[in-house]
């Protein structure tokens, strides 16, 4: 019980923190974003929001999971995801409302560095845990490589 409960409450913090992110992009997704010169890569404008509610949702479940784990190593993770969920936070509000692709790939390699701290951390605790994680990790490769090409052609 208190594992779903833990799962629920970290599903719902990463689906409401994702929305607050995703006002911040709002504006600039209709005024700047299509001015921009993209990667032929690029998904449609209409997949991130899928792609990003499915992802907040793995994350919390995945997160969720290590309750109950009361050990310093659990502990570490839940730093690191914080660490991560805020740096992803961050990458919006650098890269769509401060419009700077620049900032926001240094925030997006900070990102992706303590994704994968945490995936491979999470392996050792709870295998569940960093499988669910897996799909946001790839994410974050492929969403460093559009921001990686907008920044160097725009």
């Amino acid at each position: 019980m208190k594992k779903s409960l833990s799962v629920a409450i970290w599903v719902v913090l990463c689906l409401v923190l994702g929305y607050l992110s995703s006002l911040l992009q709002s504006e600039s997704i209709v005024e700047w974003y299509p001015t921009l010169v993209r990667s032929p890569l690029s998904p449609p404008n209409w997949l991130f929001p899928v792609a990003w509610t499915l992802l907040y949702i793995l994350m919390g479940i995945s997160v969720g999971l290590l309750a109950g784990v009361r050990t310093l190593y659990a502990t570490v993770l839940y730093v690191l995801f914080v660490i991560q969920l805020a740096l992803n936070i961050m990458w919006s509000f650098f890269f769509f409302y401060l419009q700077d692709p620049l900032i926001g790939f240094m925030d997006i390699i900070l990102l992706d560095m303590f994704a994968l701290l945490y995936i491979v951390g999470a392996f050792v605790v709870n295998k569940p845990s960093a499988w669910l994680f897996l799909p946001y990790v790839i994410w974050l490769m492929f969403a460093t490589y559009l921001n990686g090409y907008i920044m160097i052609y725009n």
